[in-house]
């Protein structure tokens, strides 16, 4: 199997579609390894040699038209709930309560001022779906997203449908988001785009957080960068806090080093930062893989990378959900519990309509 991706960006009337014809992707050990490359990069949450950066050279770039569907009509599995059921849904909710405890304890007695707790949930099909019918689905579901399908020999096969831009531009014109809490749309309010949504202490206190972080990483870099917002911004179900940064970069030869020192963020880390990463690969029962960590175009021209969130890992009948919430001292495990919930129903819609 040759290394590919395809990815749709926001709104996008086609998709782009990598291929690597031969040989396997470049394995990276660090963001900085990234100064100067050119391709499709598929970054883990904690990057080891058996998880490595993968970057797929660019042997073969083509336009994907989103009308030019399969034939066969997209199979609708209405029985994938009561599977999920039997699979042993309950051993996942008391895992995720061992982990809550063990991770709010630690804000509790002031170690982190925030930490991200993720989960993974599993999903089993009556038969397999092929992955490019479901990132077609994904597009048609999700015009406001970034969506991806990467499929990789090391990596395995990912789909992903991304609100959080981590970095992106041309030129020396760039910008990346602060994007964190989480509100689930309901009722008349799935009309709109969250406009009517009122935040929480804790979800604005989140954002601020991130939005913080992000400031204080590219003043490393450059002295010319705004910041807008926040505001609240949809993405399918939930709406999120956003605060967007632009900023110039003298070159683009230290990209790298700027994702270096982005990545991860604290909306899918914590604060602070190497103190509660360490924390999280040690203490979470679910390996994050790949999940929460960043995909995307890194071109001589453009780039567009996204963190790798509303995301799963398909293996033939079985589909691995990734979702995560940030937790801070006045968090409850119930709240966030149906904070993680309401993000898997990205993917579950993908797979079950």
């Amino acid at each position: 199997m040759s290394a590919f991706a395809v990815y749709r960006l926001p709104y996008g009337k086609f998709a782009t579609m990598v291929q690597q014809m031969d040989g396997e992707p470049a394995e990276l050990l660090s963001c900085a390894e990234l100064n100067g490359k050119c391709g499709f990069v598929m970054a883990p949450f904690e990057i080891t040699d058996g998880h490595p950066i993968l970057l797929i050279r660019p042997d073969k770039v083509e336009r994907v038209e989103l009308e030019r569907r399969q034939e066969t009509e997209v199979r609708v599995f209405r029985e994938i709930r009561e599977i999920r059921e039997i699979r042993g849904d309950r051993a996942f909710r008391d895992y995720y309560a061992v982990d809550f405890a063990n991770f709010h304890s630690q804000l509790e007695l002031g170690t982190f001022r925030k930490i991200v707790l993720a989960r993974c949930a599993e999903e089993e099909l009556s038969e397999s779906i092929p992955p490019m019918e479901l990132f077609f689905k994904a597009c048609e579901q999700y015009p406001r997203m970034f969506i991806s399908l990467v499929c990789t020999e090391k990596g395995g096969c990912w789909l992903t449908a991304s609100p959080e831009i981590l970095l992106e531009g041309n030129g020396a014109d760039w910008r990346t988001i602060a994007l964190a809490g989480t509100v689930r749309l309901e009722g008349e309010q799935l009309s709109g785009e969250g406009e009517t949504v009122n935040w929480s202490t804790k979800n604005i206190q989140e954002q601020r957080y991130v939005a913080t972080y992000i400031a204080e990483c590219l003043e490393q870099f450059t002295s010319d960068f705004s910041e807008e917002g926040p505001s609240s911004v949809r993405a399918a179900n939930l709406v999120h806090l956003r605060s967007d940064f632009t900023f110039t970069l003298p070159s683009k030869e230290r990209l790298g080093d700027l994702l270096q020192a982005l990545y991860p963020t604290p909306a899918v880390c914590g604060l602070p930062k190497r103190e509660t990463f360490h924390f999280i690969t040690h203490n979470e029962h679910t390996p994050r893989l790949y999940y929460s960590g960043f995909q995307g175009w890194l071109g001589e021209e453009e780039t567009h990378l996204y963190v790798s969130l509303r995301c799963m890992k398909m293996e033939g009948k079985r589909c691995y959900l990734y979702a995560g919430g940030g937790l801070l001292k006045d968090s409850t495990e119930e709240l966030e519990w149906q904070e993680t919930e309401a993000k898997l129903e990205t993917m579950r819609r993908v797979i079950s309509s």
